[in-house]
């Protein structure tokens, strides 16, 4: 045998060899061991037995949970139908109307134009909307007033101010107060703009013909203020508040299936609407003739009007959980979020929790709210039912999309609450 030929046999023997040799763990090409999730996969079967639950006793019709922690999606999954009476199922990416979980949308592209310098949260409305110069409240008449007297009218002891819209002190209320007769004739008694045939421009001039509910600074009251915060970005920024949200906050983020009216091509995602009847879900909105698919698509409602996803939304919250930045991109500072989620209004908010910020409630003593949470902790809801809740604490972030009108009585929300954090093993 030659030098060649022996060469080229221990050569051979050699590769056979390494190919019978386990590679060291580091070099392993196996597939990667999965991460911790930081959750206990046992106490989140909870969530399942839950969402089954309301499901099968008819309290929903389907629902989304999408839960990230550490910046990772740990958990997402769709329960139920999206059409009980198409049978069709619920899937991950169906688009819900998500009403007031608008108003985080639109409160971040308000603070996206305060980084900018275009306006101070203390300056007044007026300086950029007229039309709220000089208001007048209505208030309760005095004692012996004729029953007819609904209530009296008084000047505002000072204007409204871009801070009051964001952390609903301005005395705009959605109908409720001593002048919901007059609020009532003006079309102004309900948080839906989708059917209306005018502009957010338009909608906001005609309300600001109306006296406030309540003196300005002095009480929380929920309502229309994130609808003129909504205009009041249109004409400090130039833009419809429709494109100033997808070219500023919507694109960035990668929210793709987030917007005021859905394109026709995606309408076979939007969830229809169920009301509880006799504690039962019945159908109360078809997608087919939805007025985001089928309506005048004119009337952007910064409070309450945009669609979104369990998952677009959950970037959103996402962005906010790190403090205005999501996968390289930067929306807001790290303080103006920390603004954001701090108490704006003394202790004037005494619902869920015991404090209002920019945009959301504020847990600032859990002993207050007295059930599972982190202080610190911030969230809000919407009038179709979903939840989220962002905690800087625990950092993690979480929502539950469903449709569904009249819900709150069902506890859902709640115990969704307690599912989770029950199951964390941090």
């Amino acid at each position: 045998m030659n030098l060649l030929r022996l060469t080229s046999l221990i050569l051979g023997l050699v590769v056979v060899f390494a190919s019978l040799t386990p590679l060291p763990a580091a070099q392993a090409s196996a597939a990667p061991q999965s991460e911790s999730s930081g959750f206990s996969q046992t106490r989140l079967a909870g969530l399942d037995r839950l969402f089954e639950d309301h499901v099968a006793r008819g309290q929903i019709a389907g629902a989304v949970v999408h839960i990230r922690l550490d910046g990772r999606l740990v958990f997402e999954k769709s329960y139920g139908m999206q059409d009980v009476e198409a049978g069709t199922p619920m899937p991950k990416d169906a688009i819900f109307r998500i009403a007031s979980m608008s108003k985080a949308v639109t409160t971040t592209a308000a603070m996206i134009l305060y980084e900018e310098g275009k306006f101070l949260l203390n300056d007044p409305v007026e300086k950029y909307l007229p039309e709220f110069a000089n208001r007048q409240v209505a208030v309760p008449p005095p004692a012996g007033s004729p029953a007819q007297v609904k209530y009296v009218l008084v000047p505002a002891k000072r204007s409204i101010t871009i801070r009051d819209l964001m952390r609903h002190t301005a005395g705009l209320t959605y109908g409720d107060g001593p002048a919901r007769e007059l609020y009532e004739k003006a079309g102004f008694t309900w948080w839906y703009f989708a059917n209306r045939d005018e502009t957010i421009g338009d909608a906001v001039k005609r309300l600001a013909e109306l006296p406030l509910q309540g003196q300005p600074g002095e009480a929380w009251q929920y309502g229309y203020s994130t609808d003129v915060l909504g205009r009041l970005i249109e004409v400090v920024s130039g833009q419809p508040l429709d494109r100033f949200i997808e070219e500023r906050v919507c694109k960035p983020l990668g929210m793709v299936d987030t917007c005021f009216f859905l394109p026709p091509g995606k309408a076979g995602r939007l969830a229809p609407v169920y009301k509880l009847v006799d504690g039962k879900i019945v159908l109360d909105e078809t997608s087919e003739k939805s007025d985001y698919v089928h309506g005048p698509r004119k009337c952007f409602s910064g409070g309450a009007g945009l669609l979104s996803t369990a998952s677009d939304y959950g970037r959103l919250i996402q962005m906010l959980l790190n403090g205005g930045e999501l996968d390289g991109v930067r929306l807001l500072s790290p303080k103006t979020v920390e603004l954001m989620h701090t108490n704006q209004t003394g202790d004037k908010y005494a619902q869920e929790t015991n404090a209002f910020g920019l945009g959301f409630w504020v847990l600032e003593d859990l002993g207050y709210y007295g059930e599972l949470g982190s202080e610190g902790a911030y969230g809000w809801s919407s009038a179709y039912y979903p939840h989220y809740v962002i905690d800087p604490k625990e950092r993690l972030a979480f929502l539950f999309m469903t449709q569904l009108h009249g819900g709150w009585n069902t506890g859902l929300a709640q115990k969704f609450k307690v599912q989770v954090y029950q199951a964390l093993e941090k």
